[in-house]
């Protein structure tokens, strides 16, 4: 029981720490040129966003408590609130990570190169050009994965009581797990490691992954700070391959 709570301390440790460096390594001057894409891309997009949320929420809120339940209303309005920010939220984090994969792959790179001081094998523009396609179906990939746990759970959310206490939660949970796997897919994915290979090698440390994401999960809520927080979250999972897990992966 001792090393579990010991193993479960040091990864929930790791998890700050990876986010943290995130930070450290998005601020060096030699990683900026590829910065500045993703937080335009992520600018644009969460004005949209924002205009949709606040246009929407009323209506969505309505619609989630029914009439009997109006007694709860100063306790489940919250939660009902709650659970439509994160809809919005998933629904952003997606739209902008597809939008942005080939940036943030060439981030990730850029990163691993300056963490290990070797090049990976550079490609021409008509080369990274001609990798898009495939990046874009390794993002369809993780929407495949994602989007049918993410419907059931708000499927869920409608259920009197239980959508409206339980199954934020649970949203929050399984939230901060996909965005690990979508910032560590990148550096997996720039050494073409099956989709499926990167999830059970981030199953074992499923702690670590869960404070990563769930850390990723709460700044991308905080205005203003959201528009950098994907380069920092490529640069945090990039920094985690190459720590973790690139040793007994990278073929």
């Amino acid at each position: 029981m001792l090393s579990f709570f010991s193993s479960f301390d040091s990864e929930i440790k790791a998890g700050f720490h990876y986010f943290i460096y995130g930070w450290r390594l998005m601020l060096q001057r030699q990683l900026m040129p590829f910065i500045i894409f993703p937080v335009i891309i992520n600018a644009v997009l969460m004005i949209s966003l924002i205009w949709l949320f606040f246009a929407n929420v009323g209506g969505m809120l309505d619609s989630l408590l029914p009439s009997w339940l109006e007694w709860l209303s100063f306790i489940l309005i919250p939660l009902a609130f709650l659970m439509i920010l994160v809809a919005f939220y998933f629904a952003f984090t997606t739209l902008a990570n597809f939008i942005a994969a080939p940036f943030n792959a060439l981030l990730a790179e850029k990163v691993e190169q300056q963490l290990t001081g070797k090049n990976l094998m550079e490609m021409s523009f008509n080369e990274m050009l001609k990798d898009v396609p495939r990046m874009l179906k390794r993002e369809w990939q993780k929407m495949w994965y994602s989007i049918p746990r993410l419907v059931a759970l708000f499927l869920l959310g409608f259920i009197p009581v239980l959508g409206q206490t339980i199954i934020p939660i649970l949203a929050f949970i399984f939230g901060a797990w996909l965005i690990a796997i979508q910032y560590c897919d990148y550096p997996f994915d720039n050494h073409k490691i099956q989709f499926q290979r990167m999830r059970n090698a981030l199953a074992q440390y499923r702690t670590m992954n869960f404070t990563f994401g769930a850390l990723v999960s709460i700044f991308t809520m905080l205005p203003f700070i959201n528009l950098v927080v994907m380069p920092v979250a490529v640069c945090g999972a990039t920094a985690m391959w190459v720590n973790e897990y690139k040793r007994a992966l990278h073929d």
